[in-house]
């Protein structure tokens, strides 16, 4: 059963970078042919996908936040982040890390971290 774990601070100041780390155990990130995303929840809307990291280490965001946002991984702690730079109000949500399912939508999913953009 693999896991996903959410880490990072709940609240970050305006212009600051918002980093956030998913700790994976049962099963490795590097597995062939999973994708590691990132997913976001603002107060009172949908879900929104923000970008992901494949098994190759090959990361994608979504281009409406292409030019703030850079997703890594560290395969030695079986680990991938999410970084946001500028971070305005506007990126006030609940955080969510998940694992893409072979067929289709995601399979597994963290519990979600709250994070707060305020001064």
């Amino acid at each position: 059963q693999v896991q996903l774990q959410e880490s990072g601070p709940g609240l970050v100041k305006p212009s600051q970078t918002l980093t956030l780390t998913c700790t994976v155990s049962g099963g490795s990130i590097t597995a062939n042919y999973y994708h590691w995303t990132w997913i976001r929840q603002p107060p009172g809307k949908g879900l929104e996908w923000m970008g992901d990291i494949n098994y190759n280490g090959f990361a994608k965001t979504s281009p409406s936040l292409k030019s703030r946002t850079s997703i890594s991984r560290d395969t030695s702690k079986n680990q991938f982040t999410l970084q946001l730079n500028s971070v305005t109000p506007e990126h006030t949500a609940v955080y969510y890390c998940a694992r893409d399912s072979p067929s289709g939508g995601m399979e597994y999913w963290g519990k979600g971290t709250q994070v707060t953009v305020s001064s």
